[in-house]
């Protein structure tokens, strides 16, 4: 799996070459043609996929190449059980960033992690990561378990 910003897209690619495109700007989520923005389960293209609505908000939590990979697009939620099981064992986690996710990741912590957004620096620096842009990362066939990686993706 590999994973680009293009503008305000966010592309994660398979293996077998299938797409998920994630518009950081209206929000919309597709993977190849299919357009998977609303609460539903799902595959296609050897990629599970569910959608879980919360507090108004849809929630992302995929299957592909073997890794969880989750998509938080909003932080304005509390936190609470209901939503917090959703997010087990997390592989790859791409979050909007701002002074609120910081507490999402906190209670997710997700082995590989692409923050987005105006605030991504902000987020960066707080958590002591000086990482620098790559214009793409590929995701290893093995994550560490005991610690979390940002990948500070160029725009």
């Amino acid at each position: 799996m590999e994973i680009f910003n293009n503008k305000w897209i966010i592309e994660i690619t398979s293996n077998s070459k299938n797409k998920i495109n994630f518009n950081t700007d209206t929000k919309h989520v597709n993977i190849d043609w299919l357009d998977v923005t609303y609460p539903w389960e799902f595959e296609k293209a050897w990629i599970l996929l569910e959608v879980k609505e919360y507090a108004n908000i849809l929630f992302y939590s995929f299957t592909i190449d073997s890794k969880h990979l989750v998509i938080i697009s909003n932080d304005n939620f509390e936190l609470k059980e209901e939503i917090l099981s959703f997010f087990w064992d997390v592989d790859v986690l791409v979050i909007v960033w701002s002074r609120e996710s910081a507490k999402i990741f906190e209670n997710i912590e997700a082995r590989v992690v692409v923050p987005y957004g105006e605030s991504k620096q902000t987020f960066l620096t707080t958590l002591w990561q000086h990482s620098e842009e790559v214009p793409s990362y590929k995701i290893k066939l093995e994550l560490s378990d005991d610690t979390s990686e940002f990948i500070n993706l160029a725009e």
